[in-house]
């Protein structure tokens, strides 16, 4: 005769074991951005997790937590690395303190149309990701922005009319810009851009013209100056930790969902620079070429910065630029 309490007890771990097995095969995971989810990075990888979740038959799940809810910009790249988060977006070129190579895609006029900004991933993402892999980072795809323009409160018709401005930095490369031409650099995250221009502590910045659109800054300011400065890149990270603890079947398939991510990803960028533009346009901002004598003055800041890269990084990054300029 069967023990009642022993029956239960059988049963209960039994249950317990089913369970386990289900929580074993299925994962989820939470991927922090730092953008909203209007935004066409968000948008798409929004369609990356739904096409891991359909790929996988529900074995991994990822959890999209946008506009900065889950953990800053600035953040996310540390959460990844911690385990805090199995996957996040980061702009590498935030990163550039940590390894100069991380801020190439930043520098301005090196890189300046789409096509030059795929060839610039395509001759440095080995060495990119054997750096984030030496931090247990692996790279799942790239996508890179609009190109950047420079938006001002006041006209500008050369870098002299920048001198004193309060300049709005993200990066490295963006504050070294703002002192080559006399202005302050303030550090504001994308999520705290509308803010701080409201406040006026930010009144000029260069960004993309999505960010513009994103950020309603037409509010604010209303000039801005199409200099496609250079296109930086958004890089969707996972820890590799993490990826590791998938089966075979479930890295193939996060690998293949990526590879569509980045093709869909930099075509959209491309077709809606155009439609950003025609937003700030209609919201009453003036979207100019910028002068020939403010292009010339920004491309000396860009050879400059292009020499000073090549310093830092040494021979490693000048094979980089050499196999870019070929």
């Amino acid at each position: 005769m069967v023990n009642v309490k022993q029956w239960a007890s059988a049963g209960l771990a039994a249950a317990t074991l089913s369970f386990g097995g289900q929580v074993l095969a299925q994962q989820k995971w939470d991927m922090p951005t730092g953008y909203p989810a209007s935004n066409f990075h968000t948008e798409n990888i929004q369609q990356f997790a739904k096409d891991v979740t359909t790929v996988t038959g529900g074995k991994l799940k990822i959890a999209v937590h946008d506009g900065g809810s889950l953990f800053k910009a600035n953040e996310i790249k540390r959460a990844v690395q911690g385990g805090q988060a199995q996957l996040g977006e980061i702009i590498i070129s935030g990163y550039s303190n940590e390894n100069a190579l991380f801020g190439l895609d930043s520098i301005p006029f090196l890189a300046t149309s789409y096509a030059d900004a795929q060839k610039l991933w395509r001759v440095s993402r080995a060495a990119t990701e054997a750096a984030l892999a030496k931090q247990g980072i692996k790279v799942l795809y790239s996508v890179a922005w609009p190109p950047q323009g420079i938006f001002s409160a006041k006209p500008i018709q050369s870098v002299a009319d920048l001198k004193g401005a309060k300049w709005r930095a993200y990066n490295p490369n963006t504050s070294r810009i703002a002192q080559l031409v006399g202005a302050q650099p303030v550090t504001v995250q994308a999520a705290e851009l509308t803010q701080a221009l409201a406040t006026g502590a930010v009144t000029t910045f260069m960004s993309s013209s999505a960010t513009g659109y994103d950020g309603k800054v037409w509010e604010q300011v209303k000039y801005y100056y199409d200099v496609s400065a250079w296109l930086p890149k958004n890089l969707v990270i996972v820890s590799q930790k993490a990826f590791d603890s998938l089966d075979q079947p479930t890295q193939a398939a996060v690998t293949k969902a990526a590879g569509e991510a980045e093709a869909r990803g930099w075509k959209i960028s491309a077709e809606k620079n155009n439609w950003y533009l025609d937003q700030l346009r209609k919201n009453g901002m003036t979207v100019e070429a910028g002068s020939p004598a403010l292009r010339a003055e920004l491309r000396k800041i860009g050879d400059t910065m292009v020499a000073d890269w090549a310093k830092q990084t040494g021979a490693d990054g000048q094979a980089i630029v050499d196999a870019f300029r070929k």
